[in-house]
């Protein structure tokens, strides 16, 4: 009995279910699985912007790292590239100015109850995070549609946005620099 189990479980070539070809497939398919494994846990690259000087850095999702709410604030707010196009009080070089400056506890309710606000969020902090998610919601006005990129979110773990958020909504236009 011990042999007919051991010859039906035995995948050497003799056995006449499992042929050369098959083993083949089943070999290049393991190494498939295992490129892909090893693709998607490769390192992002480590340096998104440009040197000082030259022009903006394009923002796509694979010039902004993955920011995972490890990292200071000041780090978040600038890896996640939102210093590009927002002025963020006590954020060195967070200057931009395509998008609006990111005073949102001076602003933020003011959006928040703008009549040609359509979003869901209740409370200030839950704008700052739907501002991020599903940017569409609302567009301040006087800054042109269409340019907070709807991919940014995907870039920020849920601990980077939550720190995103909780920073944001303190930041008054009191704190902006003279």
């Amino acid at each position: 009995m011990k042999k007919s189990v051991r010859r039906t479980l035995d995948p050497s070539p003799k056995h006449p279910n499992m042929h050369t070809r098959d083993r083949l497939v089943v070999w290049m398919a393991i190494g498939l699985v295992t490129f892909s494994a090893v693709w998607a846990l490769r390192e992002p690259p480590t340096s998104t912007l440009p040197p000082s000087g030259s022009a903006a850095p394009t923002l796509t999702p694979e010039t902004i790292p993955l920011v995972t709410g490890d990292e200071p604030i000041g780090d978040i707010v600038t890896r996640a590239g939102c210093a590009v196009c927002h002025i963020v009080p006590g954020i060195p070089g967070a200057d931009g100015r395509v998008g609006p400056p990111l005073v949102l506890g001076t602003t933020g309710m003011a959006r928040l109850n703008d009549p040609s606000y359509h979003g869901s969020a209740k409370t200030l902090h839950d704008y700052i995070v739907e501002s991020v998610l599903e940017p569409q919601r609302f567009i301040v006005p006087g800054y042109p549609e269409h340019t907070m990129p709807s991919w940014y979110g995907s870039k920020l773990s849920a601990l980077a946005l939550e720190k995103i958020a909780m920073y944001l909504e303190r930041q008054t236009e009191a704190d902006l620099p003279p």
